[in-house]
């Protein structure tokens, strides 16, 4: 009996010790690349063969890593990455955890994969072009954790007589997003610390040339979650020129910090991450966030509670979720962006939003597919439309482009024209043949088709803002197919498009990416909330294949971003679960 129970009691000691065996990996490099392929051909082999998931980026200016798996082979991983020369003194940021569930929150952070991307910029920094994109060269000069400490505790013991600090020529800039910064900063009594309080990274620079004067003539101390976003932020200060120079970063980031000084130091609260743990604290475990609704003391973001118009992370404490609830950001309600829910209002009584029958519908535009139209199209999603009735109401039209009609046999002649309904497109490829006076022309069916569609969008969007104007308003568009690749298109246009193409969510039906159209959009850089819906199975849908959809899906913002994954072919699902999970986004906007 008792070699019996100490067997059992060591199997169970050696599953707990692989669970522990788990780690993340975070690093960036900024270096010329002189060869991406290779570098892409280098991850590809080290992370497969090591079993690591999570995300890679490369670019002809360097690498940003962020990789989970045994902790035995992120250290093999290291040591590959060490023998090249381009990783000379970079950074490797490991650190154990908890071996992540395949559940929402890993699915989010993109750990239930492994994505490999060749990106313009590791980290998207502006949304609109720069007038002169900062040299990285020039960023501001790296401070080690210790002398970051030494420097706010220097300015901690300036006070004069009364008690007050005496230094005024020190600010601490917080590089990151409102949602990370509502549960962890700096805070030190004698130091100004400046919250830029942005949606996003790529808003950051906006808010930098709009507030330069607090930061001019000053020693400016950044500092963000793992030191890469500070790089390319400071150097932008600083080719401000005259009174910018002195802008510093923390070298390694919040993470190195709080290796250094375990209790925290200067920093309060939780340093949000970017992978399954969500977040990390110091040894005190403190609790700075609070609950949007109730004010509590709250920093949990497990939920993934998000805020119904732009999708931002939201603090909501367990007691104020309430299922069907929405709930609106600080962000949005201090720009008065839509009205506050009756969840959200205290003098109101507290009542789900979804259960409010009077509610507004929502319009939605429905693009159709590459050869189909506006009455085949409405045909086709019947059901959808049935199943959505209470909420929305689908808007179909007809593409821009009439096409000729096709037969793909020599034996077999076309039926006469009167009998056949127009077809239409988005795009077209580069050849693209109006309507002959036959109107018919014979083809083979080629599934890589619309790989060759990469012509005819301006010529769609002029129409789509005619549409808009004629037809609007419309909360979001859905695309299916090429329908989708031209919603995507739209999506990625958003923000020069504002008066004229309106809306405040697309939904993506086996999409793919449209070439050139977004082919310098870098991953989650599309902000634009999305929801995206794709057969699971490659094979399965013989029009798109499945990582052309999941590719689209990765443009867009993870944060705001939904994927359905089905067993199905080139159809959109309305069975359960599917359907379910299609009115749970749109009820976000409802």
């Amino acid at each position: 009996m008792g070699r019996t129970s100490s067997c059992g009691g060591d199997g169970e000691k050696q599953r707990i010790e692989d669970k522990e065996q788990y780690g993340v990996l975070l690093y960036y490099k900024y270096t010329s690349v002189p060869d991406v392929d290779e570098l892409v051909s280098f991850y590809e082999s080290s992370c497969n063969s090591l079993g690591l998931l999570g995300r890679v980026r490369l670019s002809p200016h360097g690498v940003n890593v962020t990789v989970g798996g045994k902790l035995t082979a992120l250290e093999e991983h290291i040591a590959s990455a060490k023998s090249n020369c381009l990783f000379e003194g970079t950074d490797f940021k490991l650190a154990s955890c908890n071996h992540p569930l395949n559940d929402k929150v890993s699915q989010e952070c993109g750990f239930t994969s492994l994505s490999i991307r060749v990106v313009e910029e590791l980290v998207t920094f502006s949304t609109c072009p720069l007038l002169k994109s900062p040299d990285i060269s020039n960023a501001g000069k790296h401070l080690s954790a210790a002398e970051f400490h030494s420097v706010l505790e220097s300015a901690k013991e300036q006070t004069d007589e009364s008690g007050k600090s005496e230094n005024k020529e020190l600010v601490l800039l917080d590089a990151r997003n409102l949602y990370e910064t509502r549960i962890g900063k700096f805070e030190s009594e004698n130091v100004e610390t400046l919250d830029p309080e942005i949606r996003q990274y790529s808003d950051l620079p906006t808010w930098i040339d709009q507030n330069a004067e607090k930061l001019k003539g000053k020693n400016v101390l950044m500092y963000c979650t793992g030191g890469i976003r500070c790089e390319m932020a400071s150097a932008y200060i600083r080719s401000k020129g005259a009174g910018f120079e002195n802008t510093f970063q923390l070298y390694g980031g919040i993470q190195r910090y709080l290796e250094q000084f375990p209790s925290g130091g200067f920093f309060k609260g939780k340093n949000f991450v970017f992978d399954h743990r969500i977040s990390v604290g110091s040894s005190k475990e403190d609790i700075i966030g609070c609950c949007l609704l109730c004010n509590n003391t709250f920093d949990d973001y497990s939920p993934r509670c998000r805020c119904r118009l732009c999708r931002m992370l939201v603090l909501v404490c367990n007691h104020c979720q309430v299922k069907g609830d929405e709930y609106v950001c600080e962000l949005c309600r201090k720009h008065g962006k839509g009205q506050v829910p009756l969840s959200l209002d205290p003098s109101k009584e507290l009542t789900p939003a979804g259960d409010d029958d009077t509610r507004r519908k929502l319009r939605i535009l429905c693009l159709h597919g590459f050869r189909q139209n506006a009455s085949g199209f409405k045909g086709r999603t019947g059901s959808l439309a049935k199943k959505l009735k209470n909420i929305a109401e689908l808007v179909f039209i007809d593409a821009p482009h009439e096409l000729q009609f096709i037969y793909q046999t020599a034996t077999t002649p076309p039926p006469p024209l009167g009998a056949c309904n127009k077809k239409f497109a988005w795009l077209v490829s580069p050849d693209f043949d109006k309507p002959s006076e036959t109107g018919w022309t014979q083809c083979q069916f080629d599934p890589l088709q619309y790989q060759n569609q990469t012509e005819g969008f301006d010529k769609s969007l002029t129409y789509l803002k005619t549409v808009f104007a004629e037809k609007g308003p419309f909360d979001g568009i859905l695309g299916f197919s090429q329908g989708a690749a031209m919603a995507a298109a739209v999506c990625g246009k958003q923000e020069q498009l504002v008066g004229e193409i309106d809306f405040r969510f697309c939904v993506l039906c086996s999409g793919f990416t449209p070439w050139p159209l977004l082919e310098k959009r870098e991953q989650g850089s599309i902000k634009c909330p999305s929801l995206h819906i794709f057969g699971s199975q490659p094979g399965k849908d013989r029009q798109i294949v499945t990582q052309a959809s999941s590719d689209l899906a990765g443009l867009f913002d993870q944060g705001c971003a939904t994927v359905i994954e089905h067993d199905f072919g080139h159809i959109i699902p309305t069975k359960s679960p599917y359907i379910d999970e299609i009115k749970t986004f749109l009820n976000q906007f409802v």
